[in-house]
């Protein structure tokens, strides 16, 4: 389902209209930036991603109608629409398995799969392999954060 869509089910439901409720829909949504097939929904579209958008978007927001809504049910309502019910990230990554690389530590390589010189357009993500830069996302209204060594 598109966020618009959401948004327009939250303000039948909730008042106001679809532009109040569409961030937190596009929000849900923006994993498919990264992802555009239905697993994007495993690492928003649960219990952890609800509590995550009530930290980003705040515990209730105030509607066109002047009335307060929880954001937390906003978010619920969506996976629900979404899934049919809301799993727990547990649930999500069930089927995932354990790769070597998710525990960190040194990297080997075989001579053939060492990497090239250093390409300005790229970016080491790990200080052994280059990698394309992330993706820009279409600003959809996130506070800006700074992270600092």
């Amino acid at each position: 389902m598109k966020p618009m869509v959401h948004a327009r089910l939250s303000a039948k439901k909730y008042g106001g209209v679809p532009e109040d409720y569409l961030k937190i829909h596009d929000w849900f949504d923006s994993t498919k930036a990264a992802l555009p097939d239905v697993r994007h929904r495993m690492i928003l579209h649960n219990a952890f991603g609800c509590f995550l958008a009530e930290q980003l978007f705040g515990h209730t927001l105030t509607n066109s109608d002047g009335k307060v809504v929880h954001v937390r049910d906003i978010a619920e309502n969506h996976v629900i629409e979404d899934l049919g019910f809301i799993p727990t990230i547990e649930r999500c990554l069930a089927g995932m398995p354990v790769e070597p690389w998710m525990s960190g530590g040194v990297h080997r390589f075989r001579e053939e799969s060492k990497p090239q010189p250093a390409d300005p357009t790229r970016v080491i993500l790990d200080g052994n392999r280059p990698a394309l830069p992330p993706p820009v996302l279409p600003d959809i209204g996130f506070p800006s954060f700074t992270i600092k060594d």
